[in-house]
């Protein structure tokens, strides 16, 4: 689509427009997009002013000193509590009036969902579109309380003569008092009355009414601060502080309703997020629990410091809990736990000692580190820790060695990535990226340089930022809330600076992006893209205004649909989305490939993340990884000591328009990056430096590379398909005596076991097969379709569909479900009755003579099918029976003449070859010459011909003619085309499938004898069939053992497709192999920021429309990556992944 489709269809413009007024206002609907009685209005009107009201009444007692101030707020706030239950009762009592007479209404999605129909004043319909009610009696009570809470504190807050005394000044205090209250008005409303809609939305569902709490929540921040300065001695900040949000408070409407003062579940979460971090020295969390327990631990132990008496004793404290709260304490209990569950359940299992050895490596590691820590910071203290702070004092040497290893840390980080500064090619970086090999043996030395900065990192300078703290002067003063808070330290305040600092570098290339790509993308430029750039520079200081306040708050600077719109997005959480990390995704086909690929990525990651060949790796950084289809979005979530958590998302593999735009721009950074570099100059540049992608590194992950070549010439030539029956037969013998093999082996096993258990060694005999079955009657060659074809076609039914994956539930159906079908005879046929048993009623032939039976041959009533015994059969070699086949799989109704025909096609020299492959050691007493007698055996051959015979004249029927091309496609795909033999193959539901198996396997092999050659001799075809057995799936994309083959990592798997719209049929083959993903850092401000605006275009401005501006290709932003990245139910990745323990040691 162009640059110019609309930002907000007609209908969503139109209800946006309605929702809006109602925001700014807190509730009242004053736009409703049909006609309403003028009472509607009026009574809103009357309910908005009614807070005014009250509080003026009490207002006007005091200013004529007939009250004072406090009694006149009490008197205010009880009004307004009376009130207030009253408007809930009025509405409980209106809905239980109309709930026995409600009516259904059809609702009609071209029309307002809301529309009413009022009959009077104070009718039902009335009270209840005004006032919506809560959902529980607690809210009703609680927000009730409050309404009248509020409206007393709101009184004192606004009392003229209060405000005289902060101004001085009459003019001030009239608007502030008019204005004031139209604030305290507007809170009162969404509170009690109806809620209105924020733009500030974190959650999609308001589950327990905590919305209607937002805006008196921040009326009684600004009373509280009125009330500390009434009641507190006189203090000047104090009192310049409350001057100062007396005119704020008048502002709190535009706050609301543009969205800047976030909900109070996502300031809640971002208020502990900074103050753990920047606060307490802690880290963001990658859940809300992990959070919470961990603010509280830190607090605790801030608090707990307080209570020392010595000054040692705090040192050590401080440094030991600041030690273990780096860690990773569930990930290391968890795994300390299982390990020692593991080894106590298995004491002599050997596979579970390389793992315990490994946790207790780490937790020797820890206990050595927190052992010298201790010991550092204590000798330091009180040896060196009471001379002041001076250039030559012991505590300014460690910080120039501090500054000196931040600095040398920083180099070695920068040379590890593809680009220095993300401008220039690195020299030192491998050129030659094409192969894992070549990529790893040029990359050694900057491994070493990764390892040094590691050991810089993890052991020497946490030990020098002990030495600092230790011998800082200022622990001599005990008691200090700053000095247990840590927040006077050096760390903290650079800590906080940098942050800030990063956050408006990249908000400003963010703003920049945005601003520039509007007009320099022709897609993106709009016919209003002009103005804004002039806006945006007339403007200047207010855009950068705003941007220096998102980064002070560390919010997202939210583009409003994404144009150089800016403005301030709502603090929240590093993470951005309220839910828990990984709980859902849209789980489709391709999901599997990511569940294959993450823990490989992960061990991937770990050697990158602890190198810093990934850059600054903080929380909340983005990564997006690439290679072939796939994409991965790597969101860092937590950051400690020597560990590092991360949730892998994986994006939609069937590309769209848009995706395919942006995957192909990703594609070309990468590639200008890591590719054709042989003959570049030494320091290139970074051609796509404004993308918000900067690409990093290359990993080594064991992943499925995927390979798709059209089969035109193979499938098709008449040779191959003449060869494929013979390769057929010779591959059905060899599977069906693996598997009578496997089964025997089976069976010796489950033998052992029960003589284990009983103490008994019953003897086995050679079973004596006896059934009786129906001798099957002359089938003519031009019988083509059975009753079972005809019950399943339906008017849908396309009968030149080369894919049967249409047909394929109704053509597959049970054995015992064909048997017990009932036939409806046709009308006006004649019934017949038939004294053959239930066997030969199912039979499809007798089917298709009952069903019609004009035209059909005549039967003499009361005569019998005749029916034979299948004789005894004797094998020469005792040992036989182990490799017998089922004796229901050689009943195949085959013509005398057409088996002897077809017996001379059956290889007799390949059978003895298999046989002689088999070792049978699982026999503990067993002739010498056993493998000479059983291939003599010629009755158990006669059952391998009969069987072997029996599955060929079931897939190709009795014709010797060369398969189609569409044959042998609908056989693989398991759609057989119907023959004579067919049904009978079918009802033998573990034969069926042993021989598709075997014409799978066939096909496979007569593709590598296209492309590789012809086979030489049985043994290499033997060769052939057994790697296909270990290490290939050979199958079709849907089947379930597809993505199991995918989920046990087989190393390789083949399915056979067809293209309808190029008429070819295409091979896909997957091969398991460790290859190089190249990962790119995103701009962390420009993700947050798209999705911020995501969040408020769908669940504010509720515009869901596909083709939205917002959601099309943007080849810098990755503007359609970067939506389908966020969590559902707003994106749609296939695939994310839990909070993953990365451990960095």
């Amino acid at each position: 689509m162009g640059p110019d489709v609309p930002l907000l269809n007609d209908y969503k413009q139109e209800f946006f427009l309605k929702r809006f007024p109602q925001t700014v206002l807190g509730g009242p609907r004053f736009k409703l997009g049909y006609c309403a009685p003028p009472y509607i209005y009026v009574n809103q009107i009357i309910l908005f002013l009614t807070p005014w009201v009250l509080g003026g009444v009490g207002t006007l007692l005091y200013q004529l000193d007939i009250m004072k101030d406090y009694y006149t707020a009490a008197l205010s706030g009880g009004l307004m509590l009376v009130t207030a239950l009253i408007l809930q009762m009025t509405n409980l009592y209106a809905r239980q009036k109309t709930v026995t007479v409600e009516r259904m209404q059809i609702q009609n999605t071209l029309r307002d969902e809301d529309e009413y129909e009022f009959s009077s004043c104070v009718g039902s319909e009335t009270v209840k579109f005004i006032i919506p009610g809560k959902k529980y009696i607690v809210n009703t009570v609680f927000h009730s309380f409050l309404a009248g809470v509020m409206c007393g504190l709101g009184t004192w807050y606004l009392l003229p003569n209060r405000i005289t005394l902060l101004y001085s000044n009459i003019g001030g205090t009239i608007v502030i008092f008019v204005f004031g209250w139209v604030t305290i008005c507007i809170g009162e409303y969404s509170l009690i009355i109806n809620t209105a809609t924020e733009t500030a939305t974190f959650q999609a569902l308001d589950t327990y009414e905590i919305t209607a709490l937002m805006r008196p929540f921040y009326i009684f921040v600004f009373i509280a601060v009125d009330l500390a300065h009434r009641f507190t001695v006189n203090i000047p900040v104090l009192e310049q502080t409350n001057q100062i949000l007396h005119i704020i408070f008048l502002f709190l409407p535009f706050l609301w309703a543009l969205g800047i003062l976030p909900p109070l579940d996502a300031l809640f979460l971002w208020g502990m997020e900074q103050v753990l971090e920047f606060g307490l020295g802690g880290s963001p969390m990658s859940s809300n629990t992990r959070l919470l327990v961990m603010f509280l631990i830190s607090a605790g132990t801030a608090i707990a410091s307080y209570f020392i008496p010595s000054t040692v004793g705090v040192v050590l404290f401080m440094t030991g809990f600041g030690f273990i709260l780096s860690l990773n304490l569930n990930e290391i209990g968890l795994a300390f736990k299982h390990t020692m569950i593991s080894h106590l359940a298995s004491n002599k299992s050997k596979s579970s000692g390389p793992r315990i050895h490994f946790v207790w490596r780490e937790f020797f590691f820890y206990l050595t580190v927190l052992t010298l820590a201790l010991i550092e910071a204590s000798l330091l203290h009180h040896f060196a820790g009471f001379s002041a702070f001076s250039k030559a004092s012991p505590q300014a040497i460690v910080s120039y060695i501090l500054i000196i290893l931040l600095i040398v840390m920083w180099i070695l980080r920068e040379i590890q990535g593809v680009y220095l500064f993300g401008i220039f090619r690195n020299p030192f970086y491998p050129k030659d990226v094409r192969t894992v090999t070549v990529f790893m043996e040029t990359q050694r030395r900057l491994m070493k340089v990764g390892v040094v900065r590691r050991i810089l990192l993890t052991l020497v300078s946490p030990f020098a930022m002990i030495a600092f703290l230790s011998l800082d002067s200022s622990l001599q003063s005990l008691h200090s809330v700053s000095i247990c808070i840590g927040f006077t330290r050096t760390f903290r305040m650079a800590g906080v600076i940098r942050d800030r600092l990063l956050q408006l570098i990249s908000k400003l290339q963010f703003a920049v992006a945005v601003l520039v790509t509007s007009w320099t993308e022709k897609k993106q430029r709009r016919k209003s893209t002009a103005t804004l750039i002039t806006l945006n520079i007339v403007f200047f200081p207010i855009v950068l205004a705003f941007i220096a306040v998102c980064a002070l708050l560390s919010s997202p600077m939210l583009p409003l649909f994404t144009l150089p719109i800016f403005l301030i997005g709502f603090p929240r959480p590093i993470r951005s989305w309220p839910g828990p990390v990984g709980a859902t995704a849209c789980i489709c086909s391709d999901t599997m490939y990511y569940q294959q690929v993450v823990p490989s990525l992960a061990a991937a990651l770990q050697s990158a993340l602890a190198s810093g060949s990934l850059g600054l790796s903080l929380p909340g950084s983005h990564y997006l990884c690439r290679f072939q289809d796939r994409l991965m979005w790597i969101l860092v979530l937590e950051r400690g000591f020597t560990y590092c958590c991360v949730n892998i998302k994986g994006l939609e593999l069937q590309e769209t328009s848009c995706h395919t735009a942006e995957a192909h721009r990703v594609d070309e950074v990468f590639e200008m990056a890591f590719e054709h570099q042989e003959h570049a100059e030494t320091f290139s540049l970074n051609h796509h430096f404004g993308n918000i992608l900067t690409p990093c590194t290359a990993l080594p992950v064991r992943l499925y590379s995927d390979a798709r070549n059209v089969l035109s010439g193979i499938i098709d030539s008449h040779e191959n398909l003449k060869q494929l029956k013979d390769d057929f037969l010779k591959v059905l013998v060899w599977i069906l005596v693996q598997y009578c093999y496997k089964k025997s082996k089976m069976c010796e096993k489950l033998d052992k076991t029960t003589k284990n258990k009983e103490g008994s060694f019953p003897l086995t005999q050679p079973k004596a097969f006896d059934s009786a079955v129906e001798k099957p009657r002359p089938i003519k060659d031009e019988d083509s379709f059975s009753v079972d074809t005809i019950a399943d076609w339906t008017d849908d039914s396309d009968l030149f569909d080369l894919d049967p994956s249409k047909t394929r539930e109704r053509k597959e159906t049970k054995p015992l479900e064909a048997a017990q079908r009932t036939l409806l005879s046709v009308p006006g046929s004649v019934e017949m009755e038939s004294a053959v048993g239930a066997l030969q009623e199912t039979a499809p032939e007798d089917k298709l003579y009952k069903a019609v039976v004009l035209g059909l041959p005549a039967v003499d009533k009361g005569k019998k099918q005749e029916v034979v015994r299948l004789p005894l059969v004797e094998f020469s070699c005792s040992y036989s029976e182990l490799l017998s086949i089922p004796e229901e799989w050689r009943t195949a109704p085959i013509p005398t003449s057409k088996l002897n025909e077809m017996r001379q096609r059956f290889p007799e020299d390949w059978y003895h070859f298999v046989l002689s492959q088999l070792d049978f050691f699982h026999l503990k007493e067993k002739p010498s010459n056993l493998l000479e007698d059983i291939t003599k055996d010629k009755a158990l051959k006669e059952l391998y011909v009969h069987g072997v015979l029996s599955c060929c004249f079931g897939l190709f029927g009795l014709d010797n003619t060369v398969p189609a091309p569409s044959h042998v496609f609908r056989a693989y795909t398991g759609g057989i085309p119907w023959c004579v033999g067919l049904d009978w193959l079918t009802g033998k539901p573990e034969l069926f499938q042993l021989a598709l198996k075997a014409f799978r396997y066939t096909f496979k092999l007569m593709v590598d004898k296209a492309s590789l050659g012809p086979v030489e001799n049985f043994k290499e075809l033997i060769n052939y069939l057994e790697e296909y057995e270990s290490d290939w799936y050979i199958g079709l994309v849907s089947d379930i053992e597809w993505q199991q083959a995918v989920l046990q990592e087989k190393p390789y798997l083949f399915s056979l497709g067809h293209d309808p719209n190029m008429g070819v049929y295409t091979g896909r083959v997957l091969t398991l192999q460790e290859l190089l993903v190249q990962v790119g850092k995103l701009n962390n401000e420009a993700v947050r920021g798209q999705w911020a605006n995501l969040s408020w275009e769908l669940l504010y401005a509720t515009n869901d429309d596909e083709e939205r501006y917002s959601i099309q290709a943007h080849p810098v932003l990755l503007r359609n990556l970067t939506v389908q990245a966020a969590d559902p139910p707003l994106g749609y990745p296939v695939y994310s992944s839990a909070s993953l323990h990365v451990p960095l040691l």
